[in-house]
């Protein structure tokens, strides 16, 4: 999540795309079969689509991502088009901006053997789902030792699955926290909070002084930031929900778990959140922000961005700062890693592979890597551009975005995840919600979680 998985909007599905249904993990293996066995034998239903580049003509290739609302990424596609005229030829394909619905969506076609898509973004979480079952290209030979050098490690490392590498680091995310800077100067407050507790008394201060209808908005929706989001506070705690040595423990029904969760709660109790927050994505927080309703914001940092265009921005870039997730009381800041990789179908011809490989090659460029930082205020996945003046001074969350990431955990890795992902974001929503207790929630998660594992571990 993202990893930016924003609020609902109407979507349209080309004709030749499948029906999207939500399946069980252990009826995703039993349908596609687990393995490269599996796949090579879909591969058989799904040749021809996404253009060969027979008879001298060029080889087309379907990229797939979610939404981009700064326009950065056709604009790279064009100019890929342009200087591969003859030769390469891409098809720009927007998927659903809410991540569950994009990997449903890509698992249903892929479950179909499909080539329609050639080379996608996808979450951080991904790579092992979809190699699993041989969905996904295994890149070792192409994303050599060599060229992963000067690569961020960790969002390498979400790339990598029982020896192989399936995906390449394209554009990494950690959670900020936003706040309007003049509200808080006006208020006589010098730095922003480094706690919880801080956080709420700041936004309680501010919004009796200045008349701001809320304090303080996040993802707390029943999808995947929603997750994202409740994970920060239990991370930020000291809890986890796997064992870090051993992902097949389940550790959610701790003491710290619960201290996150009743924290992430009494935002709402408190009042410093709506209570509709629990209903909140990207696009819904984002607003309210940007419409100069909410004095702090947790996002991810393409928000910069937007506060300094108008059309969609009530509040100007000089009005917002930006600072680490506040931490628990006796804690550190905590971010979860978000952003996306690029993989490559494992079903395409060889020729679109290789080709597909070429478009990954250039959108992890330095060049375009700097493009992404400087046009979109994604952060970029090499090391060097977090160095790089121009990028410093065009997009401040940069310069926040080195410590930001050094403080990052990721999510559970696991090869069934979507299944442990649909459990979580149901019991953490009816936790922020108030139809469940922290104590409650974890302990449901403890058991539903193990099950999910041991099912799928049962079947692989």
């Amino acid at each position: 999540m993202t990893e930016r998985t924003e609020g609902p909007r109407e979507e349209t599905t080309p004709a030749d795309t499948p029906a999207v249904s939500r399946i069980s993990r252990r009826d995703f293996l039993k349908i596609s079969g687990a393995g490269l066995a599996g796949a090579a034998l879909l591969g058989v239903a799904g040749c021809g689509g996404g253009g060969g580049g027979g008879g001298g003509s060029a080889v087309g290739i379907t990229f797939a991502t979610t939404p981009d609302p700064t326009g950065t990424f056709q604009t790279l596609i064009d100019e890929f088009n342009s200087q591969n005229s003859g030769q390469i030829e891409v098809t720009y394909r927007e998927m659903p901006p809410d991540s569950s619905q994009y990997f449903d969506q890509l698992r249903t076609e892929f479950q179909g053997g499909s080539t329609n898509i050639s080379v996608f973004e996808g979450d951080v979480t991904w790579p092992a789902q979809f190699a699993l079952p041989g969905f996904v290209l295994d890149l070792s030979d192409r994303f050599t030792e060599e060229e992963q050098q000067g690569f961020l490690e960790a969002p390498l490392q979400t790339n990598v699955y029982e020896g192989g590498i399936f995906g390449v680091p394209w554009r990494t995310d950690a959670g900020f926290l936003y706040y309007r800077r003049d509200l808080l100067e006006q208020a006589g407050i010098s730095a922003p909070p480094a706690t919880w507790d801080e956080l709420k008394q700041q936004a309680s201060t501010v919004q009796q002084q200045s008349g701001t209808r809320y304090g303080y908005v996040f993802q707390g929706a029943d999808y995947e930031g929603g997750v994202v989001n409740a994970l920060e506070y239990i991370n930020s705690a000291g809890g986890n929900v796997l064992d870090p040595n051993d992902s097949s423990v389940v550790t959610v029904d701790s003491p710290e778990a619960r201290e996150g969760l009743t924290t992430e709660r009494s935002m709402v109790e408190d009042g410093i959140t709506p209570q509709a927050v629990s209903t909140y994505k990207e696009d819904e927080s984002t607003a309210a922000f940007l419409n100069g309703d909410a004095v702090f914001l947790r996002n991810w940092p393409y928000v910069y961005a937007q506060a300094g265009d108008s059309a969609v921005s009530s509040i100007t870039q000089d009005q917002v700062g930006i600072a680490p997730l506040p931490a628990s009381s006796d804690g550190e800041s905590v971010s979860g890693l978000g952003g996306w990789n690029l993989m490559i179908n494992a079903l395409a011809e060889p020729e679109v592979q290789d080709a597909s490989y070429e478009l990954i090659r250039f959108m992890t460029d330095p060049e375009q890597q700097r493009r992404l930082a400087t046009e979109g205020s994604y952060l970029p996945i090499l090391q060097e551009l977090y160095d790089d003046q121009e990028v410093q001074d065009a997009v401040p969350v940069v310069a926040l975005g080195a410590e930001a990431i050094q403080n990052t955990v990721p999510r559970p890795v696991s090869p069934f995840y979507s299944d442990m992902s649909l459990v979580m974001a149901e019991q953490f929503n009816a936790s922020l919600n108030g139809e469940e207790d922290p104590e409650t929630v974890t302990s449901t998660l403890q058991q539903e979680l193990t099950d999910i594992i041991e099912q799928g571990q049962g079947l692989a």
